[in-house]
């Protein structure tokens, strides 16, 4: 059987907004499916880049990062979003590491710089928003947007994947038809749902990122949204949005 992955154009720079956004996609290797992830590359004010979900890199493409600017910021979230900051580092080691809430439990021996919060740090105060998503328990994830584009940029929280996604492995696609139902429905990753841990606090995280005028939405894994993108969002968060104060 053909390898899915070799439809995709792996670690080749792609535009997703002229002169602001660039996207990266890198295989995945997870519970012996084969998937794709994709790294965001934000342009900041000053020129430099702001990496976000660092993938592996090749001779070439970091080349292609070099021409784009300084890369000054990495930040790493999600449940293994954070396995490539060394070999970033070890480019670009003037870079400060940014992590998810948490990263000591997760990555103890990874070496950062700034713990996120819901206040953006010096690096992109004034540019970019983010909102730590609490309440659950086995992943971490903070939720970033660019308001000069209208573009929200996720790690897990959603996962679109479906008849119109390319590079998918046979496997994962059956887990995500029969097990967790997210084929052509996109919903969080299966971690988020297989619970919990504070509802309440689940619901106001996804309320404040509503609140975000975006109109697109760029993911980690499946395809990215470039219309309806806050009604695709709404529904894709059904359930944790209907959580009550009570859980």
């Amino acid at each position: 059987m053909s390898d899915p992955l070799s439809a995709l154009p792996l670690h080749q720079l792609e535009v997703f907004v002229e002169d602001a956004i660039w996207l990266v996609v890198y295989p995945v290797r997870f519970l012996g499916m084969d998937l794709s992830a994709r790294t965001t590359l934000i342009r900041l004010a000053d020129g430099s880049l702001l990496a976000h979900s660092p993938g592996s890199l090749t001779p070439e493409l970091v080349e292609r990062i070099r021409a784009l600017g300084p890369l000054r910021h990495v930040v790493a979230l999600g449940t293994f979003h954070w396995l490539h900051v060394d070999d970033y580092r070890a480019e670009w080691p003037e870079a400060k590491v940014s992590v998810f809430p948490g990263i000591e439990e997760r990555a103890p021996d990874l070496a950062f710089d700034q713990v996120l919060g819901d206040e953006a740090p010096d690096g992109w105060v004034g540019e970019l928003e983010q909102v730590v998503v609490r309440g659950t328990r086995s992943i971490r994830e903070v939720a970033f947007f660019h308001p000069e584009i209208a573009t929200l940029v996720l790690t897990d929280l959603i996962e679109n994947v479906g008849d119109e996604t390319e590079g998918v492995d046979w496997k994962l696609k059956m887990w995500w038809k029969v097990v967790f139902r997210m084929w052509n429905h996109p919903k969080p990753a299966p971690e988020y749902q297989l619970g919990w841990k504070d509802k309440e606090a689940a619901r106001r995280s996804l309320e404040r990122i509503l609140e975000w005028d975006f109109e697109r939405i760029v993911l980690a894994h499946g395809d990215n949204v470039e219309e309806h993108a806050k009604e695709l969002a709404r529904r894709a968060w059904a359930k944790p949005l209907s959580f009550s104060s009570r859980g």
